[in-house]
């Protein structure tokens, strides 16, 4: 179990497109704030059909992208 496993659900469970997600909400979704180790949890979140995008420190986001070509349906 993965501490962003709440993170990839609600990303899931959004299904649009792409969407952009700040630090601060990162935070309240998966109950663990944002920290340099995200960049080695985010390849879980293909699992779920979506990949990280960019990540901005200056605007202190991070966009989620759908995976071309899957299906969730």
């Amino acid at each position: 179990m993965s501490k962003y496993d709440a993170l990839w659900e609600y990303v899931q469970t959004n299904g649009t497109q792409s969407f952009k997600l700040t630090f601060e909400e990162i935070a309240e979704i998966s109950g663990t704030a944002i920290d340099h180790s995200f960049l080695k949890y985010k390849r879980e979140l293909e699992e779920y059909g979506y990949q990280v995008g960019k990540i901005s420190m200056k605007e202190q986001t991070v966009v989620f992208n759908k995976i071309k070509g899957l299906e969730s349906d």
